[in-house]
């Protein structure tokens, strides 16, 4: 296993920073969800399009890769739909990922935002004569999808690129809105009879999304370190208070935690190795929590500004939160890991 990033992945890291810096920063991304916005689809189309990114596997990338994508969109509490698109319903595709490649195309998996893997859970949709009807809740993504994947009662995976329509629904995370999928007679092809493939499918965007929520703690750690550099009181820095120096010595460390149990999880996915399950329970467990007391931390030891709508803190707290609930919570995550290492209940 390897925790550290190559080249390749680094320059990956330095030109999805530049863009985001060029085109979504801090600002605008307030501005956007201030108005009610939705997805920017004019940076998705740059992202995903012009510099590749939808298509890192198809392009001979790994999931490390996409992995680092995720990183930075999370520093950036970016509003684009790449974890729905470039990872949940592409990896369901299967051998028909292709279709979502080169970007000009959004998926979207149709299943409830919280189902993590290895929880069960049935479908809500019934099909008859390859025709979905359903209402499925809590969708993230689908409100920008040209396509989706979609559930069947039995776990198998149907192909639907038209006649599905979505309602929009209040959602925590402004940046990530999250819709109904309704489906009413809606024709569907089928993928796959595996309900492995889906398992699948949510395994590996609980493991990335670990990766997000790992840069979204690195950006709050680091904020707020330079925040408390510049604010003074008593005619000193803030930050050189030794109480302020504990607190965030002591969240360095977990956000150090944070980085080693990501990059464990998309190495694992990347390579499928045989303890992958584990190690992206490891990963959902621990980076999810980790992100919300980085972000707590962030807005407390901003003072006031901190709990202004003009500052971004609050939106990073709210994509922590809502991520943290997303695929799993930390305690379903840790449960299942329970049963994976054969460690009983109490």
């Amino acid at each position: 296993m390897n925790l550290l990033y190559d080249e390749v992945e680094e320059e990956l890291r330095a030109a999805v920073r530049k863009l985001l810096h060029d085109r979504s920063p801090a600002s605008a991304v307030l501005a956007r969800v201030t108005t009610g916005a939705g997805d920017d689809l004019a940076l998705w189309r740059a992202l995903a399009v012009d510099l590749g990114a939808a298509g890192v596997r198809e392009g001979g990338g790994s999931l490390r890769e996409v992995a680092v994508v995720l990183e930075e969109l999370g520093r950036a509490v970016a509003p684009v739909p790449y974890l729905g698109s470039a990872v949940l319903a592409a990896t369901a595709l299967g051998e028909q990922a292709g279709l979502l490649a080169d970007g000009e195309r959004i998926g979207a998996l149709a299943v409830p935002f919280s189902r993590g893997p290895g929880r069960g859970g049935t479908s809500p949709v019934t099909v008859s004569d390859g025709r979905l009807t359903g209402r499925i809740t809590s969708v993230a993504d689908a409100g920008s999808a040209d396509l989706l994947v979609v559930p069947g009662p039995h776990g198998e995976l149907w192909l639907v690129e038209r006649g599905f329509t979505v309602q929009p629904r209040t959602s925590l995370d402004l940046t990530r809105p999250l819709v109904d999928v309704l489906l009413d007679g809606t024709p569907g092809r089928l993928l796959t009879e595996d309900p492995a493939v889906l398992e699948h499918a949510l395994r590996t965007g609980a493991g990335l999304l670990a990766a997000e929520q790992l840069g979204i703690a690195e950006w709050c750690l680091a904020t707020t370190v330079e925040y408390l550099k510049e604010r003074r009181q008593f005619n000193r820095p803030v930050g050189s208070f030794q109480a302020l120096k504990h607190r965030l010595a002591d969240l360095w460390l977990e956000v150090v935690g944070a980085r080693a149990a990501a990059r464990a999880a998309a190495d694992a996915l990347a390579t499928g190795a045989a303890d992958a399950a584990v190690l992206v329970a490891v990963a959902a467990a621990h980076c999810g929590t980790v992100a919300v007391r980085a972000a707590e931390e962030c807005v407390q030891l901003h003072g006031g500004i901190g709990m202004t709508w003009e500052h971004p803190a609050h939106l990073y707290l709210k994509r922590a939160k809502a991520d943290q609930l997303a695929l799993g919570t930390p305690g379903q995550h840790r449960a299942t890991l329970a049963e994976l290492v054969d460690l009983p209940a109490a």
